[in-house]
This record gives C-alpha cells, sequence and structure tokens, in this order.
C-alpha cells in the first residue's frame, strides 16, 4: 500500500498557502520554523490518518536522504518524530522507529531550478541504500519538506519495488506542488524567498535557533570571494570551524566547486589559532 499525504497543496503561482518567508528561512537552518511546520504537518496528518497510525504496533520514520551533513528536511522529520510519540505515548503506543536513506554522492547543481526530466538524470546517478530488512513489514512514513515533481519519491519506490520490500509506504510532505502548469523552479523561489543577500543570510545563521543543513554549508561554500569575507565577517569563529568540519564530513574538500572557499575558511582558522595560542600548524607534504 502506498499512500501520499501534504499538508499544504501549491495550486496558484501567486497564492502561496504557508509563508514563503519562514520556508526560505526554514531551507537555510532557522530550527525554530522547523519545529513550527513539524506541527502544522503533524496536526495536519493526524486529523487524516489517525487511525491508521493507531492500527499499527512497528512504524518508522525515514527522513530525506543525506549523507553526513543533515538536509533542512530532517530537522522538520525530528520535530514531527517528537510530536508523534507523545501522541503514542498518550495511546499507550510504542515510539517510531527511525530509520535512514543512505545515499553516497553529492552534486553542485541547484536542484530546485531543475524541471522532472534533468531531476530524475541527477539523482540516478546517485547511490541510494534503504536497510529493506528492517523495515519490511512495517508501516513506513518517509517524510520530506516538499514535493515538486515527485523525482525523489519516484527514486524510493523504485529502491522498494527492486527489493520487493513488503509494506506500508506513506509519503509524507509539508507542502506539494499539485498545478503541473507551474515550473519546478518555483522551488527555488520558495527556497531564496528569504535569502537573497548576505544580510539575510547571516540574520539566520546569527540566530539562537540556527543548525547547520546541507543547503547552507553548500551556499556558503560557492559564495564568490568578496561574499564569503563579508560573510566571515559577520559571523563567529565557532561557526565558521563547525562549517569546515561539516564540509570535510561530507567529502566537499574532494569537490573543485567547493575547494576554494574551504581551504580559504581553513586557513583563516589556522590563523585565528595562532593568533590566539600561538600554535604553528606544519603543513602537509605534496
Amino acid at each position: 500500500m502506498n499512500l501520499n499525504y501534504s499538508r499544504y497543496k501549491i495550486t496558484d503561482k501567486l497564492n502561496c498557502p504557508f509563508s514563503e518567508s519562514e520556508y526560505s528561512r526554514f531551507k537555510f537552518g532557522d530550527s525554530a520554523i522547523a519545529r513550527k511546520f513539524a506541527e502544522e504537518l503533524f496536526e495536519g496528518f493526524i486529523a487524516e490518518h489517525m487511525d491508521l497510525i493507531l492500527a499499527h504496533e512497528d512504524i518508522v520514520i525515514l527522513p530525506s536522504p543525506y549523507h553526513s551533513i543533515p538536509t533542512a528536511s530532517n530537522y522538520l522529520s525530528f520535530n514531527f518524530k517528537t510530536r508523534m510519540n507523545a501522541f503514542l505515548y498518550d495511546h499507550g503506543r510504542k515510539s517510531l522507529i527511525e530509520s535512514k536513506i543512505y545515499r553516497n554522492q553529492t552534486y553542485t547543481t541547484d536542484y530546485g531550478n531543475l524541471d522532472y526530466e534533468q531531476r530524475v538524470k541527477l539523482i540516478a546517478n546517485d547511490t541510494y541504500y534503504i536497510d529493506r530488512n528492517f523495515i519490511d513489514g512495517k508501516l513506513c512514513l518517509f517524510l520530506d519538506d516538499i514535493k515538486i515533481t515527485g523525482s525523489h519519491e519516484y527514486i524510493v519506490k523504485k529502491i522498494l519495488d527492486q527489493y520487493n520490500v513488503q509494506g506500508k509506504f506513506v509519503f509524507m510532505y509539508y507542502a506539494e506542488l499539485i498545478n503541473s502548469d507551474i515550473h519546478p523552479n518555483i522551488e527555488n523561489y520558495y527556497n531564496y524567498f528569504y535569502v537573497k543577500d548576505i544580510e539575510s543570510l547571516s540574520s539566520i545563521l546569527n540566530a539562537k535557533s540556527f543548525v547547520f543543513n546541507t543547503r547552507t554549508v553548500k551556499y556558503i561554500l560557492k559564495l564568490e570571494k568578496s561574499e564569503l569575507l563579508l560573510l566571515m565577517g559577520q559571523v563567529t569563529e565557532n561557526l565558521l570551524e563547525q562549517l569546515f568540519h561539516l564540509a570535510v564530513s561530507n567529502n566537499y574538500h574532494t569537490i573543485d566547486d567547493y575547494k576554494e572557499n574551504l581551504t580559504y575558511i581553513n586557513q583563516n582558522i589556522k590563523n585565528k589559532i595562532t593568533q590566539n595560542y600561538g600554535y604553528q600548524f606544519t603543513e602537509r607534504s605534496t
């Protein structure tokens, strides 16, 4: 059984059913908005599908695929899981089981500008892995923030079919584009509605509710040098250090589009440590 649910339906390009500004801030790391969206998603979903949830003992939640750095939708999923677990507790049921869709590749292309065919072609080269034995026979909640073309859902369903995974699968979204006359690049209109310059980005980075996600790291690593310098003057050293280590964990230092900015950020961190502690770094031999 496959079931689709979305909290908001996008039918009109000029009349968005949710706050574009909030959505943009969410996509760049505002965890407070991730929590707000998760509450809205939970309330809408449980109002329609409470019987489905209470009819199953083992329920698995699977956020959108990532390698090392979580996506924005993973924070949405985390808060949704917390809210759902409180509901299950109130009804004397077991909490959600979390699993993961693993991915090995990354890409620098701005995904939000692509149409369906381009998206499928791009992610078809990626390697996705689902622990099919773990989820087999269970109710599985695949959660993402927005469905524009359904390309990710298509790939996940293809994997489930390929390995003959049995169970009930719910594909759940905060928002969904259902008007095929609207070009898929509306996704980038939402993504960058609030983040239009370094000042708007730094206002998110400096907020107490900020958490790094894949989009924010990639965006910073592709900034023009003048913009990067401006941003580095507006955020803390600790934030830059977090960014560096997250980027390395995702192997961004092996991607040409990211190398220059990452090298510069790393050098800046080393210089600050030298100034503050007098520690000298030894360059690696090549």
